[in-house]
C-alpha cells in the first residue's frame, strides 16, 4: 500500500477508483466500503485510493473557532496500520486540510482533485457527503458529472445500529468496549513511543512503560485491562488512559501501561495497546499513598479478569 502525503499526488496514467472520508477508526462499515471499492477497482481495472484528511476538517475548523476538538479515534499512524491490515487499497492519501484546501469551490475540488490529480473513473462516497467551500458540493452535483461512475456507500448494521466513528465514539465514552469492539472489527488500538516519565510507577514496584500520544482529545479514560504488542511479542497488562490528575495538572492524555511477567526495557520502542475491559473510571486521589493502594488493586483486578478470560 502506497502512502501519499501532502497537496500534490506524483504523476500517474492509471485512472482511479477513489472513496474520501476520515474514515476515523478503520470500522467496519468502512471496511464494507474499502472492499466495495477494492472490487469495484479490479472489475473496472482500475487504481484504488482512499482519500483522507489531516487534521481531520471538523478538527481543523474547532481550532480555527477556538472550540474543543472533537474527540479522535484514531491517530494518523495507527489509521494507516489499520487501512494496511485490510488489503483493500493500493493508495492512501493523506490530504492536508487547511485554508486554502478549505477554500476550494465545488468545482475545483472535482476539476483538480478527483479529475487533474487523482483521474477519478468511479467514485464511492456517501450520500451525505459535502466538499468544497461552505459545504455546498453534494452528491448530486458529483453524479451529474460525466468523466467518472459516482455511486453511494451502504451502511453497515451492528448490534442493531449503524457502525460509524461517531458510534464507536460514544460506546468508548460509555465504557462499552464490547460494543466498540463489535463496531470496529477489532479490539481498540493505541500505538506510540514508550519515552521517559516521572518513574512513579516504579517507586511503587510496579514500572510503567510511558506511551507517548498524539495530542488529541480521545473518548476514552479511565484504567483498563490491555494487551499489548511489541518487538517482546504480547503481553498482558493494565493501563491508565487520561489526565492522572492525582499527580499532572496538565491537560494532556497519558497512557501509561504496566505488563505482567516482564522485567526488560521499553524505552525507546513502539507499542501497540489493545484495550479490551474496562476496569475504573479514572480518580484523583487524595495523596500518593491512596494512589499506590489503587493501582496495586487495579494490577490484582486485571490480573483476575485476564485468567478468568483466557
Amino acid at each position: 500500500m502506497k502512502i501519499w502525503l501532502g497537496n500534490k499526488l506524483p504523476e500517474r496514467t492509471q485512472g482511479s477508483a477513489v472513496t474520501i472520508g476520515n474514515f476515523d477508526g478503520v470500522h467496519l462499515g468502512h471496511r464494507h466500503i474499502l472492499q466495495r471499492l477494492k472490487t469495484e477497482a479490479k472489475a473496472r481495472q482500475l487504481f484504488s485510493v482512499a482519500m483522507i484528511f489531516e487534521p481531520q476538517p471538523r478538527e481543523f475548523f474547532a481550532t480555527k473557532s477556538a472550540q474543543l476538538s472533537p474527540f479522535r479515534l484514531s491517530p494518523l499512524r495507527d489509521k494507516l496500520r489499520l487501512f494496511k491490515q485490510t488489503q483493500c487499497v493500493d493508495a492512501v492519501w493523506v490530504q492536508r486540510f487547511n485554508h486554502a484546501f478549505a477554500d476550494l469551490s465545488p468545482t475545483q475540488f472535482i476539476q483538480d482533485i478527483l479529475l487533474t490529480q487523482l483521474n477519478t473513473q468511479f467514485l464511492l462516497v456517501g450520500d451525505d457527503f459535502r466538499f468544497g467551500k461552505h459545504r455546498n458540493g453534494d452528491f448530486a452535483l458529483l453524479q451529474q458529472q460525466n468523466e467518472f461512475v459516482t455511486e453511494n456507500t451502504p451502511s453497515i448494521l451492528v448490534a442493531g445500529a449503524r457502525a460509524s466513528s461517531t458510534a464507536v465514539r460514544e460506546s468508548l465514552a460509555a465504557g462499552r468496549l464490547d460494543l466498540a469492539t463489535q463496531m470496529l472489527g477489532h479490539h481498540y488500538t493505541l500505538s506510540g513511543h514508550v519515552k521517559h516519565g516521572a518513574k512513579l510507577g516504579r517507586t511503587f514496584g510496579c514500572p510503567t512503560a510511558n506511551v507517548h500520544l498524539p495530542h488529541y482529545r480521545y473518548a476514552l479514560s479511565g484504567v483498563f485491562a490491555v494487551e499489548v504488542s511489541g518487538s517482546f511479542g504480547r503481553k498482558r497488562g493494565v493501563a491508565s488512559l487520561g489526565l492522572n490528575p492525582t499527580v499532572s495538572q496538565t491537560l494532556q492524555t497519558k497512557l501509561e501501561v504496566h505488563l505482567f511477567d516482564f522485567s526488560g526495557s521499553l524505552y525507546g520502542q513502539r507499542i501497540e495497546v489493545a484495550f479490551l475491559h474496562k476496569l475504573r473510571d479514572e480518580q484523583k486521589f487524595a495523596n500518593l499513598d491512596e494512589l499506590k493502594q489503587a493501582i496495586m488493586h487495579d494490577i490484582n483486578v486485571a490480573r483476575m479478569w485476564h485468567t478468568n478470560e483466557a
